[in-house]
């Protein structure tokens, strides 16, 4: 008999747990939920209050009788789940199932897996927060109750397998609205004048650019413009008029949230977010190294950018042996309004445990991350990095031109990170040469500029996570399944990095937002989450947003069920005719995304892939060349008469009247390989000595 008996959701966490404990202590893993909501109905009892109707999860039997045993031989049980609103329910449902008397069962949370923080947490055992399995339970049950409504009309009206979610579904939204924005937008010429300017004395050239004429501001907006101006600047003199010096700081990023280290995981490291969530989730509950299983992060789901004082302690012993005092700089970081700040940020456990000090011990995604993590870490505690910066005016008949420039003093946190950006950044601009006012700098030439103003980006996972989270969408463990679902849905695709929006997620949300406006309003869904917040808060019951909720929704839905009653959809028809029958074929949606099928069926069952090609003929045979994509989404082409009559596939695009020859092309992807990994280097290298100036 063992005197504790602890539950743990995962095995890793388990072991981790373990070594810390002594005496006649057993950990044991729950895998997870051990009861949930039936897959096969509604399972919720609307006529009895919305009471939940929980079953256990189909082959967790032999797990439940285990754990029951264990329960009833130990004289005290610790459900050890993890620190979260998921977590507190999943020990409310083994509190249920064990069946041993609940003065025996306690709760405890580890907000880290180290010694210290498992034997504190241990003699601050509390009782399961009903409030937080509330919370839980709302939004389990309100999300039940929309999805299992809404998408039998998806189902009947479109096709079968979709689904409608009260987050998801404004996620595809914003998507499908930012595709409008750039189908829709229509680009704006703009111009600007750069004139290139030598200053004498020290022989340096530098670069100034039209700011405007007689202290405003102007725009350009045509070449005949552009041409007049360039008429009156080009035989006049250039005065620097005002020399502002100056220095400038840049502040090092707070310490990770779950969605900023969704974010930077995915523009640093090409991660997707369901990615980042399990390498993360495997380094909290703990890797095997010489010592014994470590966990090496804190808790993952959080939105707080608070530290311990502890941590925060730990930081500076190790910023100051590494780098010297002047680098450390003592920094808070405001929560957001928003944030429940139940945890702290995500940082390392073990500080002095340096990301290549254990590499060895890592999966190479374990120590990409935990290095990302790390760094990220140790620079939100360090000084700022400071640059001295010089902004000149400068005057040729009567219009104004500015030039800046600005050079790295002191790198500060710079030595070790530099936060990522979802868009191209501003490389460092030159310093200017040492001028005086009332100086004349040579004009040497002018430089007139044509752009085009363009349209917003399409999301990608980083920037997608970033709107969800301004707009108050969804919670931190709930991002990574959202995008993983309308992915598999094929609702949206990645192209590169992109998201963007099939068009079967354009019908869908088409039809969500003519039928069902609250579940794709952004206000309405971040409203939701506000007072699922107020139930863990203990300030709002459950059953009262679910009663809310119901009746209004329920009536919209008999509604739309009525109004698309005698409502058919029509399929897009293709110009492709079907060879058994000669009808023209529709598109459709499957699986594995859009096919063509007979709209004959059930007579015709003809169905096939769509093709795509390109309008370069075969190398080798003449044939058409069909692109087909990897298992990674990377494109290759192959010739449609491959394997049978020909051999052609390639990585590369032919050209026309190109020749092929098998082996010239493999070098030619292998030097492309080469090229692309070089970049990378160079870049990084590039970014590693700019910060170092």
């Amino acid at each position: 008999m063992a005197d504790k008996l602890i539950i743990v959701e995962s095995p890793a966490k388990a072991n981790t747990i373990k070594k810390f404990l002594g005496g006649n202590t057993k950990v044991v893993a729950s895998m997870g939920h051990i009861r949930d909501l039936p897959k096969s109905k509604l399972g919720i009892d609307v006529e009895h209050d919305f009471e939940p109707e929980y079953i256990n999860i189909r082959g967790k039997g032999d797990l439940i009788k285990s754990l029951k045993r264990d329960a009833k031989s130990a004289k005290k049980v610790y459900l050890a789940t993890d620190p979260d609103r998921e977590g507190e329910a999943i020990a409310w449902h083994l509190a249920h199932i064990l069946d041993v008397d609940k003065e025996k069962i306690t709760r405890v949370t580890f907000n880290e897996i180290t010694k210290k923080t498992v034997q504190k947490s241990m003699q601050e055992a509390r009782d399961i927060d009903i409030n937080l399995v509330d919370a839980q339970q709302a939004r389990r049950v309100l999300d039940r109750i929309v999805g299992y409504k809404i998408s039998p009309v998806l189902w009947k009206k479109v096709k079968r397998g979709l689904s409608a979610g009260r987050v998801q579904s404004v996620a595809v939204k914003l998507i499908v609205d930012r595709e409008e924005e750039i189908e829709n937008f229509v680009p704006v010429e703009y111009w600007n004048i750069y004139v290139n300017l030598l200053d004498k004395k020290s022989k340096k050239e530098f670069e100034a650019h039209l700011y405007g004429k007689d202290g405003k501001k102007i725009e350009l907006h045509s070449k005949e413009e552009v041409d007049e101006i360039i008429k009156q600047i080009e035989k006049a003199k250039y005065i620097v008029t005002d020399i502002k010096k100056g220095e400038k700081k840049r502040t090092p990023a707070p310490p990770f949230t779950t969605s900023t280290m969704q974010q930077e995981a995915s523009r640093k490291l090409n991660f997707t977010l369901k990615r980042t969530m399990s390498v993360a989730q495997g380094l909290y509950e703990g890797v095997k190294l010489p010592e014994g299983h470590t966990g090496l992060i804190t808790y993952m789901r959080t939105d707080s950018t608070r530290i311990s004082e502890e941590a925060r302690a730990m930081a500076k012993e190790q910023i100051v042996s590494t780098y010297g005092e002047k680098y450390y700089e003592n920094r808070y970081y405001r929560t957001s309004k928003d944030a429940q700040d139940a945890h702290e940020a995500i940082r390392p456990a073990h500080v002095e445990l340096a990301p290549e000090q254990i590499k060895d011990y890592l999966t190479p995604e374990q120590f990409k991350l935990y290095k990302l993590i790390y760094n990220r870490f140790l620079a939100s505690q360090m000084a700022p990095a400071v640059y001295d910066t010089m902004q000149v005016d400068i005057t040729a008949n009567g219009y104004d031109f500015k030039a800046s420039g600005q050079s790295l003093k002191f790198q500060g946190f710079m030595v070790l990170y530099v936060e990522g950006t979802d868009f191209k950044e501003v490389e460092e601009q030159a310093m200017l040469p040492e001028l005086e006012i009332n100086q004349e700098v040579i004009k040497q030439k002018i430089n007139p500029k044509q752009s085009f103003t363009e349209p917003p980006p399409r999301y990608t996972e980083a920037s997608l996570v970033k709107a969800l989270e301004e707009k108050g969408i969804g919670r931190p463990s709930t991002y990574s399944p959202t995008i993983t679902t309308i992915l598999d849905r094929y609702y949206i695709q990645k192209e590169q990095k992109q998201l963007v929006p099939t068009d079967l997620g354009k019908i869908v949300n088409k039809l969500l937002i003519e039928n069902f406006s609250d579940v794709v309003n952004e206000e309405f869904t971040a409203n939701i989450e506000t007072r699922f917040d107020k139930i863990a808060e203990g300030n709002e019951k459950w059953k009262n947003v679910i009663r809310e909720f119901y009746g209004p929704f329920m009536q919209e839905v008999e509604k739309v069920e009525k109004e698309l009653e005698h409502v058919e959809l029509q399929d897009e028809v293709s110009d492709v005719v079907c060879e058994k029958c000669g009808r023209l074929m529709v598109y459709k949606y499957g699986r594995f995304g859009k096919f063509l099928a007979c709209p004959g069926f059930p007579e015709c069952k003809n169905a096939k892939p769509i093709v795509e090609t390109i309008d370069v003929p075969c190398p080798v045979c003449g044939g058409t060349v069909i692109v087909k994509k990897s298992k990674r989404g990377k494109k290759f082409y192959v010739c449609e008469n491959n394997p049978d009559k020909c051999n052609f596939i390639s990585w590369n695009k032919p050209k026309k009247g190109e020749k092929w020859d098998p082996e010239e092309d493999k070098k030619k992807t292998q030097r492309k390989t080469t090229r692309r990994k070089t970049s990378k280097k160079k870049k990084a290298k590039t970014t590693k000595k700019s910060a170092s100036k």
